[in-house]
């Protein structure tokens, strides 16, 4: 009878402290969690060495290009976090000829887009792509364009994004969708290293769930001087009104920036929708939100250096990234696609 009333209290102490534990559990907010690690300091350091000028302006398929792509290879393979392709090739090769298909007064040499992935938990073939395009304008005149807001700034934030879900999954708290950290060449060129990917997807394009693309957050311009805390949004409502909606509720609940939709007009004379990596996935009908800190005096010059980033802007607009990132992966439902339009493919 003892045996019997001392295994019935070991039981009752282990139920009251698996309940307890579930508890607990499910009171601590995740995404905050993981978005802390996200900082200025961070921010920076992968910055003053990605916008140096030891990778002299990025150019695409140049020297300074592929000294920048090894240094996000080391990171992803530093952090434990797969390649896309699988084993240690991180490089989806883009070659010259596709490259040149327009004739160019001097040809580019092949390139490459590097691709790391975090595998989701409960549905990995749907696919959350983030990305940011990881070349420049090099060098002219003797001077090295370092492109450190356009696009060190979303390059660098996405491996902190990439580094806080590595985090989350090795403690468990993996992501329910699998996530596509694409960071894409060729974007100076004519959004190349992009259209090359949604046209040799290494994932199916019907699987993908959205892209989120980040070209230039470590800035303010003129129009946001006396209210920093800012972010151009672009294209979130354009196919998903379930995207924009989610976009909204994720930025009040974390961060409260001021999302400024000032170039979401369908006739913004700059036509900046077009101007990034998200519109090769939107031609598919991919719902996608572009994060853009509007162009300043810097703007591709030899002036745009890590030193006049405002890091503590950077961090704040790569949580927002993080956190919705995190709710598109971890939601129970796919987001709608509610406003499809014509998929526009070349012939």
């Amino acid at each position: 009878m003892k045996k019997i009333l001392l295994s019935a209290s070991l039981l009752a102490i282990i139920s009251c402290s698996t309940s307890k534990k579930s508890i607990e559990d499910t009171q601590v907010d995740y995404a905050a969690k993981y978005a802390a690690s996200i900082t200025e300091k961070d921010l920076a350091k992968h910055l003053f060495v990605y916008a140096s000028d030891e990778f002299e302006g990025r150019d695409t398929g140049e020297p300074g290009q592929k000294k920048a792509i090894a240094y996000l290879k080391d990171f992803y393979v530093t952090q434990g976090i797969a390649s896309a392709l699988g084993g240690d090739d991180y490089f989806q090769e883009v070659p010259a000829a596709f490259l040149n298909k327009r004739k160019r007064k001097t040809p580019i040499k092949a390139s490459e887009n590097v691709v790391a992935f975090i595998k989701g938990t409960e549905k990995p073939d749907e696919i959350v792509v983030i990305s940011a395009h990881l070349d420049h304008v090099g060098m002219h005149d003797g001077k090295i364009y370092n492109g450190a807001d356009d696009d060190g700034s979303g390059t660098v934030g996405m491996l902190e994004i990439a580094e806080a879900f590595q985090m989350a999954a090795k403690a468990g708290k993996g992501p329910k969708r699998s996530i596509l950290f694409l960071h894409v060449t060729g974007e100076e060129k004519g959004l190349l290293g992009s259209k090359y990917y949604v046209e040799n997807p290494i994932f199916p394009i019907a699987n993908t769930v959205v892209d989120l693309n980040i070209d230039m957050i470590g800035r303010i311009d003129d129009r946001h001087k006396d209210n920093p805390n800012f972010v151009y949004l672009i294209g979130a409502d354009k196919l998903s009104t379930d995207l924009h909606n989610l976009s909204e509720a994720i930025n009040k609940k974390y961060m409260n920036i001021e999302l400024d939709y000032k170039y979401n007009d369908e006739n913004d004379p700059n036509r900046f929708y077009y101007r990034s990596d998200h519109y090769n996935f939107a031609k598919y009908n991919v719902p996608i939100i572009f994060y853009f800190n509007g162009t300043h005096e810097d703007y591709h010059k030899s002036t745009d250096t890590p030193d006049k980033i405002n890091y503590d802007l950077l961090e704040n607009r790569t949580r927002l990234v993080f956190h919705t990132a995190w709710e598109i992966a971890n939601r129970d439902a796919r987001l709608v696609v509610d406003k499809p339009t014509p998929v526009k493919t070349e012939k």
